[in-house]
């Protein structure tokens, strides 16, 4: 047992929890001003909700003894026998307990980044139950996959040392479907007879809320070590430097392609960085991680430019930067990885091991067709039964309204 790892890994816990609120701001500055309590709500929620299913069961099928590589069993319900001494497959300085409560963080903002996709439309009851279903049969066996001891992608050598492929290809494929099943919002301009305009209300509230984030990543990323050594430095490092360029590349792109840059332009390809270098972060070098953050604010950007030529509202661009991101970054990490910056990973392409590439797709591509499927089915079944959406009356007058009864501005 290590103290100074313990608390490392403690306030990087409380870093990722700061996350999930600066995700509620940084969404809720980009919808109109009517719905902006019922974003922030959706975000904060998640806090409560899956804290206590994490507990209940959440952690035991995601990283409890493994069941043929697929999940975990229910050993650890209600987190019997996770307490103060370390569970070694994990780590072996920090109790289990703490890498329990640091993971729980994870698995409450993975479901929240899904809400952009469907900001100013869907019900809360719905959601609440969705959310439910989500993290239970998605989250939980992708993380298991992933990290879990014994997870059949892990065994097979997939790097993912932050959450490239657990978190935003797995929460930002869930988006599409969210998208496609629900359809565009009312009045959305490029959609059938759709002619309004749907600007931000608050920028700089998403300015805030993408520093939040920005800020809450360094335990996102460098806490992933689960100690504090020189490897949670070179994560937190190459972290923030693929931040900065992506934030420049996506600015510039955007500058190339509009004639001016734009504070949403910089915050979000501040956002795709931190997306991109995710998987990545504790495997490569600070050069390296510029070149991703590069790679990830030009592609990202034409990502979110392409979403109405293929036809779906993805309100807050949850797939442009989240899946796009995600599979960005999951893919280099392949070509970039370096023993030289963590002897327990593996080589990327450009080191001499070519074979990796090939691994990182496949951890890509099982992790985007299993979400994209069953996130679908799921919303096709709750479509049905409960209803997705609000009565189009409710959405003009506001989910803040029509859902929570309150406004977020004293006219």
């Amino acid at each position: 047992m290590n103290p100074a790892d313990t608390a490392f890994v403690l306030v990087s816990a409380a870093l990722v929890m700061l996350m999930t609120p600066g995700l509620a701001l940084f969404y809720g500055g980009m919808v109109r001003s009517k719905n902006v309590l019922a974003t922030i709500m959706q975000n904060f929620i998640m806090l409560g909700l899956v804290g206590v299913l994490w507990a209940i069961y959440g952690y035991s099928l995601a990283f409890g003894p493994d069941v043929g590589g697929i999940i975990g069993n229910l050993d650890w319900l209600g987190l019997a026998g996770v307490g103060g001494e370390p569970f070694k497959a994990y780590s072996e300085t920090i109790p289990h307990q703490t890498f329990m409560i640091y993971q729980a963080m994870f698995a409450i903002i993975t479901p929240a980044l899904i809400t952009g996709a469907w900001a100013e439309r869907m019900k809360f009851s719905t959601f609440l139950v969705f959310m439910v279903l989500w993290s239970t049969i998605v989250y939980n066996p992708v993380a298991h996959w992933v990290w879990g001891d014994g997870g059949w992608l892990k065994t097979l050598g997939a790097l993912d040392f932050a959450g490239g492929t657990v978190v935003h290809i797995n929460a930002g494929i869930a988006a599409l479907a969210a998208a496609l099943v629900m359809g565009p919002r009312k009045g959305y301009a490029g959609y059938g007879n759709g002619t309004e305009a749907f600007i931000p209300h608050n920028l700089p509230m998403t300015v805030l809320g993408a520093g939040l984030l920005w800020f809450g990543w360094f335990g996102f990323n460098a806490g992933s070590a689960l100690a504090a050594g020189a490897l949670a430095s070179s994560a937190f490092t190459a972290t923030h430097l693929a931040t900065c360029a992506a934030t420049l590349s996506w600015m510039g792109t955007e500058w190339a392609f509009r004639g001016k840059p734009t504070a949403l332009g910089a915050a979000s390809g501040a956002v795709a960085g931190l997306v991109a270098i995710t998987p990545a972060a504790g495997f490569v070098g600070p050069m390296s991680a510029i070149i991703i953050g590069l790679i990830a604010g030009i592609v990202c950007y034409l990502a979110v430019l392409a979403k109405v030529k293929m036809g779906y509202d993805d309100s807050l661009d949850v797939v442009g930067v989240h899946c796009v991101g995600g599979v960005v970054g999951a893919l280099l990490t392949g070509l970039f990885a370096t023993k030289l910056v963590n002897a327990a990973g593996a080589d990327g392409l450009f080191f001499g091991n070519p074979g990796q590439l090939g691994i990182q797709a496949i951890a890509v591509g099982v992790t985007l067709i299993y979400s994209f499927v069953v996130s679908y089915i799921l919303f096709k079944v709750l479509d049905a039964t409960m209803g997705l959406r609000v009565t189009a009356e409710e959405e003009v007058a506001g989910l803040d309204i029509s859902e929570h009864q309150e406004t977020g501005y004293s006219m």
